[in-house]
């Protein structure tokens, strides 16, 4: 039986640094003795050559005129590889927009709405940063773009976002080795200025339901009293609705696309008064789908928010409702009914309460009166003899001050 040749194990290579003067090199002179000539490219190429390897086991060389220069250069490299924060010269010459193609390539596994979002957020990103290496992009630089964004007229919201997704894009790059620190922080972080959401009345909702074609009414009603999205209310099908139980169970999205997220799945509970209307919806369609156009189609989403824009006016709302805004009535309705803000959460499908909260949290009532009651029930509760000493401290702290 033969042995297997041992295969020697694979030697790292080492990390220190080297300046190389490559005008000059060392040769033997007949006596033995090391001297130093000129080198066969002497006064052809740049003099001195500093190279060192990085972790991974890779070289990198760099050409200077001067030895200090080479041996800086040299002793930065390699204080980075001590502090682990060190980026290979080719990865430092990579430029914002060249990262930004590539980290939006890895990106399209998301949802297609999601990546279409980022490939308009990029799209701002490179117009100012796109030539710009990634190592050279500072704090200052992002505050300035932020400030620059706002004198463009851009909502302090859109600003955050795009903020968001270069900081996303940066937080990735470290990740990758790509840069060593991200230039964006809480001290460059613009405000959120996140907008109240708009909130119709009841009269202006039914308004609005009594203004639109008869096909587009239950997609009204399924954002207002449903909290649908949109593209989750056109989508809903007959068969999606337990009229016996009052129970909506949504299960794609318009042109089957799945849902946000799984607790878009979560059922949602409707009156009895509202499974009649939407069964009375059904003949002006196909019989498949809650919503349809003029002609018994199936109503696409722009349908319905077309449907929703025209009908503004006569429904007495502004300029700026959309379908969207149905489902912040919805949420105002749950909460004036008393809700707490896990139930709300529920049926607006959210996927934690902070969202429910940073968005409704304006709506809730005011606890004032509330930890008011609270506190003077603590005073009902003293015994007599007690509230008859303390009524008496009283009165003589108020004789000391009279005096």
């Amino acid at each position: 039986m033969s042995k297997q040749p041992r295969t020697k194990p694979r030697q790292r290579r080492s990390q220190r640094g080297a300046v190389e003067d490559r005008w000059r090199k060392r040769i033997k002179d007949e006596d033995g003795n090391t001297i130093e000539v000129p080198s066969a490219v002497a006064g052809t190429v740049t003099r001195w050559r500093a190279r060192y390897v990085d972790g991974a086991g890779r070289e990198h060389t760099r050409a200077f005129d001067r030895k200090v220069d080479a041996q800086k250069w040299i002793d930065h490299q390699l204080s980075a590889l001590l502090r682990g924060d060190h980026v290979t010269p080719k990865d430092a010459k990579l430029t914002v927009g060249e990262w930004c193609d590539k980290w939006l390539a890895g990106y399209g596994t998301r949802r297609r709405s999601t990546v279409r979002q980022a490939e308009v957020h990029i799209k701002i990103i490179k117009a100012h940063f796109g030539s710009v290496p990634l190592s050279a992009v500072k704090p200052s630089d992002v505050r300035a773009w932020t400030s620059v964004l706002k004198e463009e007229g851009r909502a302090d919201s859109y600003v955050y976002a795009l903020y968001s997704r270069l900081s996303q894009l940066f937080t990735d790059a470290v990740h990758d080795g790509l840069v060593a620190r991200s230039p964006c922080s809480r001290r460059t972080s613009p405000g959120m200025g996140q907008q109240r959401p708009y909130v119709a009345t009841t009269q202006q909702v039914w308004a609005l339901y009594d203004a639109v074609p008869e096909g587009v009414r239950p997609a009204v009603l399924l954002g207002a009293h449903a909290g649908l999205r949109l593209a989750e209310a056109a989508a809903l099908r007959v068969e999606d609705v337990d009229f016996a139980t009052g129970v909506l169970s949504p299960s794609v999205q318009w042109l089957d696309v799945p849902l946000k997220s799984d607790t878009s799945r979560t059922p949602i509970p409707i009156p009895k008064e509202m499974t009649h209307l939407l069964a009375e919806a059904i003949q002006f369609g196909d019989g498949r789908f809650l919503a349809s156009d003029q002609w018994g189609n199936p109503a696409g989403p722009w349908t319905i928010e077309r449907a929703v824009r025209a009908c503004r006016e006569p429904a007495g709302l502004p300029n700026d409702f959309r379908f969207h805004d149905l489902r912040h009535y919805f949420a105002s309705l749950l909460i004036a009914s008393g809700l707490d803000v896990k139930v709300v959460q529920a049926r607006l499908r959210h996927a934690s309460a902070k969202t429910t909260l940073d968005t409704y949290g304006h709506l809730w009532p005011d606890r004032d009166s509330s930890s008011r009651a609270a506190v003077a029930a603590v005073y009902r509760e003293r015994t007599p003899v007690a509230r008859q000493a303390s009524d008496v401290d009283a009165a003589r702290a108020d004789g000391l001050f009279r005096h």
